[in-house]
C-alpha cells in the first residue's frame, strides 16, 4: 500500500467499519430471515475478532509502550478495568433495549422503542470505533489497519443481525437497511476522539490503549457471548469465537 498516503490510509482505515457495517446489512433485501445458528455462529466470529483485536492491537502495544516491564503491566492492567467499569456505568444507566433478546436495562425512560435500541447499539460500537482510533493514533499505521479490517469484518455479521431484528419488528427491507448502516455511525465518531486522544495525551499512550481495550472487553463479555450462548446454539458459537480469535490473530501479524 506504498502508493497510498499515511493520511489517506487513515482516512479510508476510520470509515471502513461503517462501511462494513452496511455491507454486512444488505442481505435484507434478498431474504427475511438467517437460521439462528448461522446467526450466533457469525457473531461468536465477531466476538472473537474483537477479543483477538484487544489483545494483539491494544494491550500487548500498551504493555511494549510502557516499558515492558512490570510497571507497564500494572499501567495496562488499570488501563483495563478503567475501561470496563466505564461502559458498565453507562451500560447501568443509560436507558436502552436489546433488540435481539428485548431486554431493557439502565433507568426506565418513556423514549420510543428504537431509540432505546439507538443507545443500546451507541453503547456497543462506540468502543470499538474508540479502539480503532486508538490504534491509528499510535502512528503506526499499520497495526491501525489491521484493527480497522479485523473490527469491519465483525461488524458485517452485526449489521445483519440487526436489520435482521428490525425485519422482524415488521420494519420494511429498505428502512431496516437503512438503521442498521446508521446505527455504525457512531463508530467514526468515536474513531476520531480516540486518534485525536491519543495526540494529546501521547504521555499516557499505555493506559489510552489499555482504556480502549477494557471497553471493548465488557462489550464481549456482557453483550455478545451471552447473546450468542442463549439460544442453543453454543458449540457453533464457541467456535465461531475461536476462528474470529485465530483471523485476527493472523491479520495482525500480516500487517503489523
Amino acid at each position: 500500500m506504498n502508493f497510498l498516503s499515511k493520511e489517506i490510509i487513515i482516512i479510508i482505515g476510520l470509515l471502513l467499519p461503517t462501511v462494513a457495517n452496511a455491507f454486512g446489512a444488505l442481505p435484507v433485501f434478498f431474504t427475511k430471515s438467517v437460521s439462528q445458528k448461522i446467526l450466533d455462529t457469525m457473531l461468536g466470529l465477531a466476538a472473537g475478532i474483537m477479543l483477538a483485536a484487544s489483545c494483539f492491537s491494544l494491550i500487548i502495544p500498551s504493555i511494549d509502550y510502557g516499558g515492558g516491564d512490570f510497571k507497564a503491566v500494572m499501567i495496562t492492567a488499570v488501563g483495563i478495568i478503567a475501561g470496563a467499569i466505564l461502559i458498565d456505568m453507562i451500560d447501568k444507566f443509560a436507558p436502552h433495549e436489546h433488540l435481539l433478546d428485548k431486554r431493557r436495562e439502565g433507568k426506565s425512560s418513556s423514549l420510543s422503542e428504537i431509540w432505546l435500541f439507538i443507545i443500546a447499539i451507541t453503547i456497543h460500537n462506540f468502543p470499538e470505533g474508540l479502539a480503532t482510533g486508538v490504534g491509528f493514533g499510535t502512528n503506526n499505521v499499520y497495526d491501525g489497519l489491521a484493527l480497522s479490517i479485523g473490527i469491519a469484518i465483525q461488524n458485517m455479521p452485526e449489521g445483519l443481525a440487526v436489520a435482521l431484528s428490525l425485519i422482524r419488528e415488521q420494519y420494511s427491507a429498505k428502512k431496516a437497511f437503512l438503521i442498521a448502516s446508521l446505527t455504525g455511525l457512531v463508530e467514526p465518531v468515536g474513531a476520531v476522539l480516540g486518534y485525536y486522544v491519543v495526540h494529546v495525551f501521547k504521555p499516557i499512550l499505555p493506559f489510552i490503549l489499555a482504556f480502549a481495550a477494557g471497553c471493548m472487553l465488557f462489550v464481549i463479555c456482557d453483550e455478545i457471548i451471552p447473546e450468542t450462548h442463549s439460544n442453543g446454539y453454543e458449540r457453533e458459537s464457541s467456535y465461531g469465537i475461536i476462528i474470529g480469535f485465530v483471523i485476527m490473530m493472523v491479520l495482525d501479524i500480516l500487517l503489523g
